[in-house]
């Protein structure tokens, strides 16, 4: 993994779990990971994964820009084709999706691919879709809504 790539989902998920009032909050959280970064480069990441600030909630996680209700998860839509699936997520939340779905393995589900707004999904043979989303399930208790 890139190391931007590799800092990025890092960040996401540090914005995820934790209320973030200031960059040298996020610089000591990144150091806490083993990430050392510039203040200057952190300001490009934020920019780049489109968190935003606000003075009562601090760093906030991307609002997604389509016509949807934005989703707290990050998830739009999951699709499925043969052995593989396709998750639609706000821009910048693939990488803390397919983070959270790789730290608690599903037994359906071989690997994940992110990238900033969608991660493939690749299942094990003889699995089915319903099995995957039972799975899923587990880790994102409405994943059956996204379901197209």
């Amino acid at each position: 993994m890139q190391k931007s790539t590799l800092r990025r989902k890092t960040l996401l998920e540090i914005l995820e779990q934790n209320a973030i009032f200031s960059q040298e909050q996020l610089q000591e959280q990144l150091h806490l990971k083993g990430i050392e970064t510039t203040q200057a480069t952190l300001s490009r990441d934020l920019k780049a994964l489109q968190v935003v600030k606000t003075p009562s909630e601090g760093y906030r996680l991307p609002q997604q820009k389509t016509g949807l209700a934005p989703q707290a998860n990050g998830i739009l839509s999951i699709e499925f084709s043969g052995q593989n699936a396709v998750v639609k997520t706000q821009p910048g939340f693939a990488p803390a999706v397919a983070a959270r779905i790789d730290r608690r393995p599903c037994v359906s589900i071989m690997g994940t691919l992110a990238g900033d707004d969608t991660i493939l999904l690749v299942l094990r043979e003889g699995f089915s879709p319903d099995d995957v989303l039972a799975n899923l399930k587990t880790i994102i208790p409405d994943i059956l809504t996204y379901r197209i």
